[in-house]
């Protein structure tokens, strides 16, 4: 979510700068114009909440600058006031605590300059659970896989307005793992014992092949949602969600073992719905220079001492509800050969361990090994078989720590 706002925020300023024109032009960032940029979302959940705070950047920047030193709270009706303070990259209230129904929200924020800006009162939505998550074998735009679906319904027909967020976890299993891993030790020179007998040798690079001393075979990793996933059930004679959260190829190789889905619905006021609208259809509208240029796009943020100044985001108060939903490729797709692999290439390389003209490659294994850039999987005697990292060690990709929700 993060990135698609830093991105349309800084598509909304170079709309400012940039006039329809039908003639090649070299664009020059001289007009560009600052502006915060606020992201938040307040639940029924008891947690720390939190507040992201940044500042449109220019196209020479790597990317949004995080708004230091800034004074952010939140304040109710009833005078209660939650103060966050300022952690990493987000603005994190001090103590838990949750939207309760019926009371009006509202964010304040005073920044290292002395600026002040306030957002509109919000209260909490309705609150919708989620029924369940279903995964079903579909075929989407001639592609078959792996459809998950939300189901949700409020008998009081007063959501009507979604967002969706998911995160997504999946189990890896190396293909071409083996218990042990090749080093390589360095032998220093030895000036040899004349009195002794015992003759100098050279320093030297010895290849052993020992057990490995970490889980390299079996990994997980997640990825979160990065993009605007709304619902609306205005056309419905009822309030009832079955909605497309997510679709899988069955050639994507993070369901070919085990795999899970996080799905949060938010439950979002017309107001809100509006805004997530707009700033999906402007991330996906194109080019800066496109003859579509929106002008600048306000949220429910304003300055209290210049109401003209320009001000990106919007601040709201929504009730959320989670799920999560586990299978196994073999459960929807039985007797099916698994997905290709992350790594394609896990073909063995053969080396045979000694100086010479081929198939002699002492030097070019050593090299390799001590680089990583190969992975031991088999050996005998003086011949190796070595394999890309990806397809024998999953930790060169992803994380071999089992996420404490997971059941297999």
């Amino acid at each position: 979510m993060k990135k698609i706002t830093y991105k349309i925020s800084l598509f909304l300023i170079l709309a400012f700068a940039i006039s329809s024109c039908t003639e090649q032009y070299v664009f020059q960032n001289t007009d560009f114009e600052s502006a915060l940029v606020v992201e938040g979302t307040i639940t029924n959940e008891l947690k720390n909440q939190t507040i992201r705070l940044s500042q449109v950047y220019q196209l020479e920047e790597s990317g949004p600058r995080f708004e230091k030193g800034a004074s952010v709270f939140v304040l109710d009706d009833k005078g209660n006031e939650y103060q966050f303070t300022e952690k990493d990259t987000v603005y994190e209230s001090i103590t838990p605590f949750k939207a309760e129904p019926g009371r009006k929200y509202q964010l304040k924020i005073k920044t290292r300059e002395g600026k002040n800006y306030t957002s509109d009162e919000q209260i909490l939505t309705t609150e919708t659970k989620i029924d369940n998550l279903t995964a079903t074998v579909e075929n989407v735009g001639g592609e078959r896989g792996v459809q998950i679906n939300v189901n949700s319904f409020d008998p009081n027909n007063t959501s009507k307005y979604y967002r969706y967020e998911y995160t997504e976890t999946y189990k890896i299993i190396a293909p071409m793992w083996d218990s042990r891993e090749a080093i390589i030790v360095d032998i220093p020179a030895d000036p040899g014992n004349p009195i002794e007998g015992t003759p100098p040798s050279p320093a030297s690079e010895v290849i052993v092949v020992r057990p490995r001393n970490k889980e390299t075979k079996t990994c997980f990793s997640s990825k979160k949602s990065n993009e605007i996933i709304l619902n609306n059930t205005n056309s419905l004679s009822e309030d009832r969600v079955h909605f497309p959260v997510r679709f899988i190829s069955n050639q994507n190789y993070i369901i070919t073992n085990r795999y899970t889905i996080f799905v949060k619905q938010y439950v979002q006021s017309l107001a809100a719905y509006t805004y997530y609208k707009t700033l999906k259809e402007l991330s996906s509208s194109g080019s800066v220079l496109s003859p579509k240029q929106p002008g600048f796009f306000y949220g429910n943020m304003r300055s209290v001492e210049n109401p003209t100044e320009k001000v990106i985001g919007f601040f709201e108060v929504s009730a959320v509800s989670s799920e999560r939903i586990f299978f196994n490729y073999a459960d929807l797709f039985p007797n099916e050969p698994l997905p290709p692999y992350y790594e394609t290439d896990c073909n063995i390389r053969d080396f045979v361990d000694c100086i010479g003209d081929p198939p002699c490659a002492g030097v070019q294994l050593r090299t390799v090994i001590r680089s990583r850039e190969l992975v031991h999987f088999s050996s005998n005697l003086s011949s190796y078989g070595l394999v890309k990292p990806a397809c024998g060690d999953c930790t060169t990709f992803s994380s071999n720590i089992v996420p404490p929700f997971w059941i297999d």
